[in-house]
């Protein structure tokens, strides 16, 4: 992967609706060799997908935390149980499997405490094996 690759991820990056041409204008090369480029990369599994970035605001989700989670028990089928329920979440919108004081590091998006407390409380405790709970509240997304 060289400096061209490079440019186009991280341009595919900040806008995955980007354009061939407006690539090549921006790498001043024609469209085919971007185009090529790039298909490249989506064959070598550098490039996964495209996605959407969704305003959670305006779907009226104010309120963001990380609950940093402890399991009581660690067996692959424990933790494989906790990731096939977590997920199935809708106000869980990633989830990561993390070494260190916690097992799990769980980013939620409610729209409001009460909203919150309600996912904590009711369905987050509905799964067995959880020993602990650490919610800390997001106040500023500095790089998202």
């Amino acid at each position: 992967m060289d400096q061209v690759d490079k440019r186009i991820i991280a341009l595919l990056s900040e806008n995955a609706k980007l354009r061939i041409k407006e690539i090549a204008g921006d790498l001043g090369m024609s469209t085919t060799p971007v185009f090529e480029r790039i298909k490249k990369l989506e064959r070598q599994g550098i490039i996964e997908g495209y996605h959407a970035k969704i305003n959670r605001k305006k779907l009226g989700k104010v309120l963001p935390a990380i609950c940093a989670i402890s399991l009581q028990e660690h067996r692959s089928a424990y933790l494989e149980t906790f990731e096939r329920e977590i997920v199935k979440f809708e106000e869980v919108t990633e989830c990561f499997h993390v070494a260190g004081q916690f097992d799990y590091l769980v980013k939620i998006n409610t729209a409001d405490m009460d909203e919150y407390r309600r996912f904590v409380t009711r369905k987050l405790a509905s799964l067995d094996n959880i020993a602990k709970v650490q919610s800390s509240f997001i106040m500023t997304e500095v790089k998202v």
